[in-house]
């Protein structure tokens, strides 16, 4: 048998990276990256890995390539996504797929034929903090849930961003771009689905990008009538030990969990940790559950028809989701100060 081989169509964000490195791990070659537009993270990470820059897109889509990787702009994934159906190439896309209804149906007509398997980086399941939280809420060590709430503030870095992210149209926003992994937690951690949401995105830094919105707060009911909320901004301070203070609490009937998920400096740790409480135990830290395989190795267990953690269906829900939940949140420009300038 030959070489295992992989490519790269699109490298517009390093989150391609995580998709390189697994794929290394399962023993694959990359056979090259192909970038359309500014080339410049492209050329960082075809040093780093040792895999060559190509100009022709139609190369790596040779019958030696067996799957496709791609973090093209945003709206253009898409665009990869029918082009690696039309030569039968299964692919890797980072988050989010798509970033408006268009696109979602454009992704729904090549799930409904089936002739590649099409996955997307929602890594989120794969970390061994939310992996653990997961099996604790299986176990019924919670109890009923009651309440979910996530925190997800990013470090914006202006300066070394691409123009293409300011943009809502090419990027989707705030909403779409950095929630979609907690509406993809919503349905995983309840097993319900998304009934409504609502609430505010709020532009008060950057008016040279007037599209570009900082902050994003949204109150999301669930088939069952539980009430959770999801919270982002691009306001991580420069100065701060990670490049976001993630943090997910949630409050069952019998328990309470709080994940930190880059750890806590003030408890000694910068890796991620689960805080537990019950009626029974006592608020302690627990060990956390690594998860059975990586994301990347769970698509391909997907491509090969066996079982796997993430489907068509988590991305294609997910994806609803976040447009679902864009259209009906209040857009809006907040009065700002200097005092409120961003941390870039």
């Amino acid at each position: 048998m030959g070489e295992k081989k992989f490519a790269i169509i699109g490298c517009q964000h390093n989150h391609i990276e995580i998709f390189i490195e697994q794929m290394y791990q399962l023993g694959y070659s990359c056979a090259g990256i192909f970038e359309e537009h500014d080339r410049t993270l492209a050329a960082v990470i075809a040093e780093k890995y040792e895999i060559p820059l190509v100009e022709n897109k139609l190369s790596l889509l040779g019958e030696t390539i067996e799957i496709v990787g791609c973090a093209s702009m945003n709206h253009e994934k898409i665009d990869v996504i029918e082009l690696c159906e039309q030569y039968g190439k299964s692919i890797m896309v980072d988050k989010p797929a798509v970033v408006n209804q268009d696109g979602l149906a454009r992704l729904e007509v090549i799930i409904e034929r089936n002739r590649i398997k099409v996955g997307m980086l929602l890594t989120e399941r794969f970390h061994p903090a939310i992996y653990t939280l997961k099996q604790y809420i299986n176990q019924g060590k919670l109890g009923e849930l009651v309440h979910i709430g996530m925190r997800k503030p990013h470090k914006l870095n202006a300066s070394s961003r691409p123009a293409w992210f300011f943009n809502k149209e090419q990027c989707g926003g705030i909403l779409i771009d950095l929630l979609i992994h907690d509406y993809d937690l919503l349905r995983w951690f309840t097993g319900k689905e998304i009934k409504s949401s609502a609430g505010l995105v709020g532009k008060s830094v950057l008016p040279e990008h007037p599209t570009f919105y900082n902050t994003v707060n949204v109150q999301v009911e669930l088939d069952d009538g539980l009430l959770t909320q999801l919270y982002a901004d691009w306001h991580t301070p420069s100065k701060s030990w990670t490049w976001g203070d993630g943090r997910i609490f949630v409050t069952g009937t019998k328990g309470f969990a709080e994940l930190r998920l880059s750890g806590d400096p003030l408890l000694g740790s910068s890796t991620p940790i689960m805080l537990y409480a019950s009626e029974e135990e006592e608020w302690s830290k627990v060990d956390l559950i690594q998860p059975h395989a990586t994301i990347t190795a769970d698509f391909l267990s997907f491509i090969k028809g066996e079982a796997s953690l993430l489907t068509h269906e988590e991305l294609i829900k997910a994806s609803r989701a976040v447009l679902d939940a864009d259209a009906a949140v209040l857009y809006k420009l907040i009065p700002s100060s200097k005092e409120s300038e961003p941390h870039v």
